[in-house]
């Protein structure tokens, strides 16, 4: 059964048919993709939300689809993806995110993914979760430090030429050991409730 996490502001579910529209829309848009190689059109994007939907329904977890909970309204998605063999520093689970651009600068994706990493060592009990961005990607890396994240290296994404522009990749990592265990990250004290559906 799929899990929900509540946090203050967000929910962080499955997928809704609702939330493909404007997931094609923020997929779309050149400023939320502005480090990616390319936007999605919205087959390429609906084929994503699909993927995302199908995880959660196998293993329960996954890139929850994000809402705000003051207004039932899709932002994104934030969440925990595992990759079994395509980095050199696999097998890994990340955390990631992505929100639409009008939700940018409000905290949210630091609250989805403190929420996550609390699933992460305290419901999975995972040892590492890891995260990863461009280098030129100032505000994910400024998340990832929020998240008391450290850097432990740099590596070049395999899925692009090694001479593409966003090829240049910078990994983050946070041990379990490391993790404080009352949601208390840079001030950012909040109730997280974890629940199957």
């Amino acid at each position: 059964m799929p899990i929900e996490i509540e946090t203050t502001r967000l929910l962080l579910r499955q997928w809704h048919p609702s939330d493909y529209p404007a997931f094609a829309k923020m997929n779309a848009d050149p400023e939320v993709m502005h480090h990616f190689p390319q936007c999605l059109n919205t087959r390429q994007s609906n084929a994503l939300a699909d993927k995302f939907y199908q995880l959660i329904e196998e293993q329960s977890w996954g890139f929850w689809a994000l809402e705000l909970k003051c207004s039932r309204q899709f932002i994104g998605f934030t969440g925990l993806h595992y990759q079994p063999q395509q980095f050199s520093f696999s097998p890994c689970t990340e955390v990631g995110w992505r929100l639409a651009q009008a939700y940018w600068g409000k905290g949210y994706a630091t609250e989805a993914a403190l929420a996550c990493l609390v699933f992460a060592f305290q419901h999975l009990n995972l040892a590492e979760v890891v995260s990863f961005t461009a280098v030129n990607n100032i505000k994910s890396q400024a998340v990832m430090q929020r998240l008391n994240m450290n850097i432990v290296g740099y590596f070049d994404h395999p899925a692009l030429d090694r001479h593409h522009a966003l090829a240049p990749h910078i990994l983050y990592s946070l041990k379990q050991a490391d993790f404080p265990g009352n949601h208390d990250v840079h001030g950012l004290s909040q109730s997280i409730h974890i629940a199957q559906v």
